[in-house]
């Protein structure tokens, strides 16, 4: 059984960085998914691969799975590099504006 430790990439849909601070200690599956072949679902006999655990830092989580016996990969985030344009957001609605403002 083996884990892959991660830091969440913030949601497409999101602003902000809402639920990105935390770790999540989630199991890889063991098995691979099936195909019901009446309703066309898909579904695993492997219960594992349902939970995920969510830790303060990235520490906490390793010493867990170091404590349970479990192999585990850390996956590193990539940092967000900001935009920041030379007039900001106000420049949109400037007066002294040299060309025309289009969408």
């Amino acid at each position: 059984m083996s884990a892959r430790i991660y830091q969440p990439a913030r949601n497409a849909m999101q602003s902000g960085q809402g639920k990105t601070k935390n770790w999540v200690l989630e199991y890889a599956p063991n098995s691979a998914r099936t195909v019901d072949p009446l309703m066309g679902w898909t579904g695993s006999g492997d219960m594992d691969s349902q939970v995920k655990m969510v830790f303060q830092s990235k520490e906490e989580a390793m010493e867990y799975a170091t404590a349970k016996g479990i192999a585990f990969s850390v996956t590193e985030p990539k940092q967000r590099k900001h935009v920041i344009r030379q007039g900001g957001y106000g420049e949109n609605f400037a007066t002294q504006r040299k060309e025309t403002w289009t969408h």
